[in-house]
């Protein structure tokens, strides 16, 4: 009897956010992710990012999506938090400075936008790390920047309406 592969859900996703892919299609999604990282203060809407890779803006946003398990709006805004961060940490640089190197166009928006990924305004985050002031000097970047990355696998908005609703459970605590 033949193996029928199980149906997809009725909204077309899969179950498995990241399914395996087919490896030159990887590579370029790589190559798209690299460039947002050389310049995550530039504007990378979804059109310009599948010009990079190569393929449609459909099928980027959905094998991004896959391949990451993030969209790629979202890893954008995790690596412009991660360097903000980095900078209200290791320098004085104003914050309005700061909001505009990492390629905010509004200093309300990175603000706001800070706060609901970090749950904290950039002011607090400043004082908290001159704080602290721990010699990190030996500790490598990358491992620093893999250990204060934010945690954008729920979108802004989603928690917004869960804080409203007043259901954003801890992340520490576990439903049984």
């Amino acid at each position: 009897m033949p193996v029928v592969p199980p149906k997809p859900p009725a909204n077309g996703h899969t179950a498995d956010p990241i399914a395996p892919q087919v490896p030159a299609l990887l590579r370029r999604l790589l190559r798209a992710k690299d460039r947002m990282d050389a310049a995550s203060h530039e504007a990378w809407p979804v059109q310009r990012l599948a010009e990079v890779s190569g393929v449609s803006e459909a099928h980027f946003a959905r094998s991004f999506r896959q391949a990451f398990g993030i969209p790629p709006h979202r890893y954008l805004l995790t690596r412009r938090i991660e360097q903000a961060t980095t900078l209200l940490r290791d320098t004085d640089l104003p914050i309005t400075e700061i909001a505009f190197a990492t390629g905010w166009e509004s200093l309300g928006t990175f603000g706001r936008t800070f706060r609901d990924i970090t749950g904290q305004s950039p002011g607090a985050v400043r004082l908290q790390a001159q704080a602290r002031l721990e010699p990190l000097g030996k500790v490598p970047a990358c491992v620093l920047k893999a250990a204060q990355r934010p945690d954008l696998t729920t979108a802004v908005s989603e928690k917004r309406r869960r804080l409203a609703e007043g259901t954003n459970p801890s992340s520490t605590t576990k439903e049984i």
